[in-house]
């Protein structure tokens, strides 16, 4: 008896198959990387704290294809048995799977953990711990969707400096962060991830404009002394402006309750 040619326990794919088309291309790299703003000028900023109700704290930012959520609970008696007389700050990052150009697992891994680290460096100079002895602050960030690790980085500084002031726990300032990146020969400020992934050096810059000090500055790829020097200094003029971003935000918001 002759076998049939299909086998009933697997599914055929098609008779025709043609090749999958990707994005990155040459061209679609360039169309891409040419920017609608001056290199100047950073992406809108939508920021609305207070939108997750069973949080002390909360805040969601958007900026463009950048979108991130962050809750704050605490402060909250820690669970280790040995006396510290400054509190302990947690920031947990996780993607969600449709975030990225492809599709990530739910489960965390080193970027996570690689963003967490900075975002943790940029705020925890900022909050007054030593007045939370034996004490811990939970801040989990979820990236929403993801235009660049340095938009996540800059944007999530931004989320959870909020979020914190939204909790009412005391801290010498607002946080505000910037990013720039080197194309070419000119400085885009708030890289997207193409200009970022063209770029040959970038770099991020947190601060607390209040009191003109710097929290955190975060740098990968190659840059000269010197444009990292411009690179700060346009990141902390343009920090100038978030932070009076951030400030009305958080007022508009006191205000409304």
């Amino acid at each position: 008896m002759a076998q049939s040619a299909n086998d009933r326990r697997r599914i055929n794919g098609p008779e025709e198959s043609f090749p999958p088309v990707f994005d990155d291309d040459d061209e679609d790299m360039k169309l891409k990387t040419q920017r609608s703003r001056a290199p100047g000028d950073i992406r809108p900023i939508f920021l609305q704290p207070g939108l997750i109700s069973q949080a002390n704290g909360s805040a969601y930012i958007e900026t463009e294809k950048t979108k991130i959520a962050c809750a704050v609970y605490g402060p909250r008696q820690s669970k280790t048995t040995t006396y510290s007389e400054k509190g302990r700050l947690n920031v947990e990052v996780k993607f969600t799977p449709f975030s990225c150009t492809r599709r990530r697992a739910p489960m965390r891994d080193a970027e996570d953990r690689s963003i967490g680290v900075s975002i943790h460096q940029a705020i925890v100079s900022s909050i007054r711990l030593e007045l939370f002895p034996k004490s811990t602050i939970d801040v989990f960030i979820t990236i929403i969707e993801n235009d660049g690790i340095e938009g996540c980085i800059a944007s999530g500084s931004l989320a959870a400096s909020t979020a914190l002031a939204d909790a009412g726990i005391e801290m010498l300032g607002l946080v505000a962060s910037c990013s720039a990146a080197i194309v070419g020969d000119d400085i885009q400020l708030d890289p997207s991830e193409a200009e970022a992934r063209a770029s040959s050096g970038t770099l991020i810059l947190a601060c607390m404009p209040a009191l003109d000090s710097i929290t955190s500055i975060w740098q990968s790829g190659q840059m000269s002394a010197e444009l990292s020097l411009k690179c700060m200094e346009q990141c902390h003029e343009r920090c100038i402006d978030i932070h009076s971003i951030v400030a009305q935000s958080l007022l508009e918001h006191r205000r409304s309750n």
